[in-house]
């Protein structure tokens, strides 16, 4: 079972910790928690090569950081240690979700409940992102359609989407024990008929066509994406996009312009933003 590298980053505040997320997140960190002024970012150790330990450093570099360490974890620790420190994730609005773990009590009557399995995998619901991309998702009206969830993670994305009307999810994710979680917490939301868990890039999927598109994965990840975005969707197809810095959402607004979708909504949070466009009538570009 393989080991996973984590970095422990002292950071002043919330913001700085947000800043330097962003910027690991560019890298293949696949986990992140701040906590007594520490961001520690995770990595699956085969993938903490030298190259990436520089590409880190400079990043922490450029925005003043000293004093980072790394240790190296078991891999299987993961879980236990997760259920010990996490609390269930209340994100209200409109249509109220409870995201929580299975030993925690259910939610109550008129709020969705959600069930997650995390096996290592990036996405419980705490973070900003995750947060506004389910309350964009109780929103849009997905009955009866098809949508692909870009980096899954552990699934909510597309265990949300379902559990508000959707026929059907693809959930794409290149880290084997994030598609073994989403499998995991659909079956447990019962919904796993529903949501297909694909591991590997999003050339498995590729020619494919959705009626939208959800993806929290980062601002790079994103930007390289995008035209293959526009591809998949059905004409008046939604792509919301997430994982990045507010600073950063005209870049993916003007990457989405630029493969052809047209800017719906913009929303922000803690410093960190949606981006959520639309696909108009026309042809799909090659």
């Amino acid at each position: 079972m393989e080991d996973y590298i984590e970095l422990s980053v002292p950071v002043a505040d919330d913001e700085q910790a947000e800043i330097v997320t962003a910027m690991l997140s560019d890298l293949p960190f696949e986990a992140f928690d701040v906590e007594a002024g520490r961001l520690r970012a995770y990595i699956p150790a085969d993938l903490c090569d030298g190259a990436c330990r520089a590409a880190a450093a400079e990043a922490l570099a450029a925005v003043g950081v000293t004093g980072a360490g790394e240790r190296r974890i078991a891999r299987s620790n993961w879980n236990a240690d997760w259920e010990s420190d996490f609390t269930p994730v209340e994100i209200g609005g409109r249509h109220p979700v409870r995201i929580r773990a299975a030993h925690h009590e259910p939610a109550p009557e008129g709020v969705m409940d959600i069930v997650v399995a995390p096996r290592m995998s990036f996405g419980t619901g705490h973070h900003a992102t995750t947060s506004m991309m389910v309350r964009l998702v109780a929103g849009m009206g997905v009955d009866g359609m098809r949508g692909l969830d870009m980096g899954c993670g552990t699934g909510i994305l597309s265990i949300a989407a379902v559990m508000f009307g959707a026929a059907s999810m693809t959930a794409v994710d290149i880290d084997s024990w994030a598609c073994d979680s989403c499998r995991e917490s659909a079956a447990l939301n019962g919904v796993g008929e529903r949501v297909e868990t694909v591991c590997g890039s999003i050339g498995e999927v590729a020619d494919r066509h959705f009626d939208f598109i959800l993806a929290n994965i980062g601002r790079n990840i994103v930007v390289d994406m995008l035209p293959t975005f526009a591809r998949m969707l059905e004409a008046g197809g939604r792509c919301v996009m997430s994982g990045f810095l507010a600073a950063d959402a005209p870049a993916v607004e003007a990457a989405a312009a630029e493969a052809g979708l047209e800017r719906e909504a913009v929303e922000t949070h803690d410093g960190w933003a949606v981006v959520a466009c639309r696909r108009m009538r026309g042809e799909r570009r090659p």
